[in-house]
């Protein structure tokens, strides 16, 4: 199969012979390795919203939750 290397666009044969697949070279794996490090790529996910959220919880809240706790470590 030919694919385009992720870096530089290369055509290459994507095959267990190309040790650097998807890359073309050890070069381009490493300009990759590089962004990633530098947060230049990132994968979306909703973690900072649940994060932001869960600080906003207030201690009424939180004793409300262990009240509903069958087994309260608190309680004993």
């Amino acid at each position: 199969m030919i694919v385009n290397c992720p870096t530089c666009k290369k055509e290459i044969e994507y095959s267990t012979e190309n040790v650097f697949r998807p890359f073309c070279c050890k070069r381009c794996q490493l300009i990759d390795l590089g962004q990633w490090a530098n947060e230049e790529h990132a994968i979306p996910s909703g973690a900072n919203k649940d994060a932001e959220s869960s600080m906003n919880i207030d201690i009424e809240d939180i004793e409300a939750l262990l009240a509903q706790q069958e087994k309260d470590f608190f309680k004993e």
